[in-house]
């Protein structure tokens, strides 16, 4: 029997800090963050938020002097963003997740959302380090990361700091030629027979690679509608057969979105036909939803012996 895990990348603005013109669903990254955690309070569905570390502020000077981020790094903070701090901390949505009747889980997303695989050692360093210390400030253990932009890079930086997992590449579709897009119309129109379950494993670090089984807004737009006219949403339809999938099979079934994806009432619509099938398929089968953490302790146990 598998499990299904939900993780969120919790970013408002720092997950466009190195973008000149934002796209304009970073406006909505608050609502959507609102709006998700009343709807897997709807469903009891637990979560893993992984949330940048900046947001557990409510006020900071824009300067960052003791960070070893390249010059210009956090100049947003004191120039564009000096009169949004709407995009630069999220005390109240921090509160909101951890005091939810979900029983969610609060991961890591870094602490200024840069790429891992792009910056040296003494920045991830600092960025993991300052992470870890305003949680603990916070009353919070961090064992989960997801790598901005899924770029994994300085495993070794989880492992000094005591992370016991982090969302690793999707398997899944790996060896097609096609588009990521395409393939979740195609797959999610023809129903093939490949699994959307991953497993995860334990690393060279001693930690848990949980990879992602499926981006819940990985295909959108005027291919969306026609696709929705002729057949239905191929991303619901998707996300179905890997809940399916995990309630008869071994392995993890594992999508993840952002907060800001849920920017219109048709993309909360389609969280809600998500989360309310994990919720029907749970009370008629064996089914359980856990989160990374959940995961990782639930693997290492199984798998007590580090690799070498």
């Amino acid at each position: 029997m598998g499990s299904v895990v939900i993780s969120l990348d919790a970013e408002l603005g720092w997950g466009y800090l190195d973008f000149e013109d934002p796209p304009d669903r970073v406006e909505y990254a608050r609502s959507g963050w609102t709006t998700l955690v009343d709807l897997f309070e709807e469903f009891d569905v637990p979560a893993t938020w992984a949330i940048v570390g900046h947001l557990f502020l409510d006020d900071c000077d824009g300067r960052h002097s003791a960070h070893p981020a390249p010059d210009g790094w956090f100049e947003k903070e004191t120039g564009i963003w000096r009169s949004r701090p709407d995009l630069r901390f999220g005390r109240d949505l921090v509160d909101a997740v951890r005091t939810s009747n979900a029983n969610h889980e609060i991961g890591c997303h870094s602490y200024s959302h840069p790429q891992f695989g792009r910056i040296d050692h003494a920045f991830a360093d600092a960025e993991i380090r300052a992470c870890v210390d305003i949680a603990s400030d916070y009353g919070v253990e961090l064992d989960s990361f997801v790598y901005p932009r899924n770029d994994v890079g300085h495993r070794d930086v989880l492992e000094k700091y005591g992370f016991s997992c982090y969302r690793g590449p999707s398997p899944v579709f790996q060896d097609t030629p096609l588009p990521k897009g395409v393939h979740t119309l195609v797959d999610g129109v023809y129903v093939p027979g490949q699994s959307l379950l991953v497993t995860p494993s334990v690393d060279e670090y001693g930690l848990v690679d949980i990879p992602a089984s499926l981006y819940l807004f990985s295909f959108e737009g005027m291919a969306l509608d026609i696709a929705n006219r002729l057949v239905g949403d191929p991303v619901v339809r998707q996300a179905k057969r890997g809940i399916d999938q995990a309630a008869s099979d071994d392995g993890v079934f594992h999508m993840w979105l952002h907060p800001n994806n849920l920017h219109t009432d048709y993309s909360v619509e389609r969280i809600r036909r998500i989360l309310a099938y994990v919720a029907d398929v749970r009370a008629e089968t064996d089914l359980v939803v856990e989160t990374m953490g959940e995961v990782a302790r639930r693997t290492l146990a199984q798998s007590p012996v580090r690799p070498t």
